[in-house]
């Protein structure tokens, strides 16, 4: 007797994603744990804490190194705390536009496609100031092991070779991203350990406490008030705290995505704030020689200050604990990054949107828009072979363009009040307050960040996060109006129940 076949029920996850009109075209493979350690392996202490480390010592010096990064993380955590409640009612890899797209009140499309731009802006390059600190690191490491050259073309190099393999490790499927990024999470929190245990017994003297919580350095050569210095310093933890978006981004490839999505994003900003505190306190604490080492020849301050702290072997290898944390952090960025792409795409948002939204049907991974991350990367940092501020800048750009596209979705949820749909996990009538905060904090670090961080003034050191930020808004603005408000919609719905099984049974096939 013939037995009828019948499709797999759905799964909650699965009936969330089709009411929202998408199908199920990634696979849903990861837990609750892998979607957070995306979003810390992002945020990675042992990148962003570390490869600013000499802005650190240049702007304000060890006591806005050491307090920042404690106020930045405490706002930080507002600013992720208003995402996650929207992360909730709507866990879809387009996060933060589809966001807005359904928060308007009116012109939501147009709301919808700034907020998409300035995302894929920011996604951008914050993998390029990851990957691109990730060069320093290994070109530092090089240098003192083989006496490789420090020079911008050589950076550029590694920087590129870098950006090749984690494409390549993102092409071969979630499994072994999500294997990568678990062990990730272990290789922070040990490798921090290892390092402050190591700079905590192995040096023959340490800074004192008034140092280390209250020195003040400004060799940015700008004359002006210790406020601006304190103020333009507070990238070093604003950039490290950037990237947790990657939860609402692979919440399409996650069980329970309306809960494991906000947990993600908040308890990967609670985490890095507690380890990256102890690791700055640890590194600033082991300084042998202040001047020398921000100075050192490799380019790479806490590398000196490792090898002066502990000696040439250990340093090194303490180098080389930084240097894997940093490469597990570049790979989770590419992953987001193109997932963000992906789901743009979907939407017919970029240029050669139908080509950049293709998956894979063996991996079931976007692989077009996962090369297109890792190519906007390589030529955000081409720069640093004629201006030698650029990675500053980068970084800048980073904060910039993710935080106003973190924010928009939040104001947006401000404007809506009562009426706001909540999912799961929501903040009740703390919503209002955070989100105000949220923005305000927003409003403050884009006009911070533009300004000039280092003296005199030149083409050379000027900071260019103000162009791209400006050609972006351009950009997109005149795209808009020139042809975009005709045909972009905001988030389409990509078929009835029964297209949507029909896409998902093809993929499956």
């Amino acid at each position: 007797m013939a037995v009828n076949e019948q499709a797999a029920p759905l799964s909650e996850d699965e009936q969330t994603l089709h009411q929202m009109g998408y199908a199920q075209e990634l696979r849903r493979r990861m837990s609750g744990f892998s979607n957070f350690a995306v979003s810390f392996t992002i945020i990675s202490i042992l990148s962003g804490c570390l490869t600013l480390y000499f802005f650190g010592m240049t702007t304000g010096g060890p006591a806005v190194i050491v307090w920042g990064w404690l106020g930045v993380g405490i706002m930080t955590l507002f600013v992720g705390l208003a995402m996650a409640e929207v992360c909730s009612s709507f866990p879809t890899a387009g996060g933060l536009y589809y966001w807005s797209a359904k928060l308007a009140r009116r012109n939501g499309a147009a709301w919808s496609w700034f907020t998409g731009w300035f995302n894929f802006l920011g996604q951008v390059a914050v993998t390029a100031g990851i990957d691109f600190g990730a060069a320093f690191f290994i070109n530092a490491f090089g240098s003192l092991q083989w006496g490789w050259s420090t020079a911008h073309s050589v950076t550029i190099l590694i920087y590129a070779i870098v950006l090749l393999v984690h494409g390549l490790l993102n092409q071969f499927g979630i499994r072994l991203v999500a294997m990568l990024n678990d062990i990730s999470v272990w290789w922070h929190i040990l490798g921090v350990l290892i390092i402050v245990g190591v700079l905590v017994f192995k040096p023959a003297h340490h800074q004192s406490a008034s140092f280390v919580f209250g020195h003040f350095v400004n060799d940015t050569g700008l004359h002006i008030a210790p406020i601006y210095i304190v103020a333009i310093g507070l990238l070093l933890a604003q950039y490290t705290f950037t990237g947790y978006d990657a939860s609402a981004h692979m919440t399409e490839e996650t069980h329970s995505a309306a809960r494991s999505g906000p947990r993600g994003i908040v308890m990967s900003i609670i985490v890095s704030l507690i380890a990256g505190w102890v690791l700055l306190i640890g590194i600033t604490f082991a300084i042998q020689h202040y001047e020398p080492e921000r100075l050192s020849a490799t380019g790479v301050p806490p590398a000196q200050i490792f090898i002066d702290a502990a000696g040439a072997t250990v340093g090194k290898l303490l180098l080389l604990i930084a240097i894997g944390a940093q490469l597990f952090c570049g790979m989770s960025s590419v992953t987001a990054n193109s997932r963000m792409i992906y789901a743009f795409s979907r939407d017919g948002a970029l240029p050669g949107s139908a080509f950049w939204h293709r998956v894979n049907k063996r991996s079931r991974t976007p692989t077009n828009a996962i090369w297109l991350a890792a190519a906007g990367a390589l030529i955000l940092g081409l720069p640093y072979l004629w201006n030698a501020t650029a990675y500053a800048a980068v970084t800048s750009i980073a904060v910039i363009g993710l935080y106003i596209a973190y924010v928009i979705p939040t104001f947006l949820r401000l404007r809506q009040g009562d009426s706001f749909q909540r999912g799961p996990w929501h903040l009740g009538r703390w919503s209002k307050p955070v989100g105000i905060i949220a923005v305000t904090w927003v409003a403050i670090i884009t006009i911070l960040f533009m300004l000039p961080q280092v003296g005199p003034i030149t083409w050379a050191t000027f900071n260019y996060a103000v162009f791209a930020v400006v050609a972006v808004i351009g950009f997109a603005g005149i795209y808009w109006l020139a042809s975009a408000r005709k045909w972009f919609t905001g988030p389409r719905v990509q078929g009835s129940a029964e297209e949507l099984a029909a896409i998902e049974q093809e993929l499956a096939g």
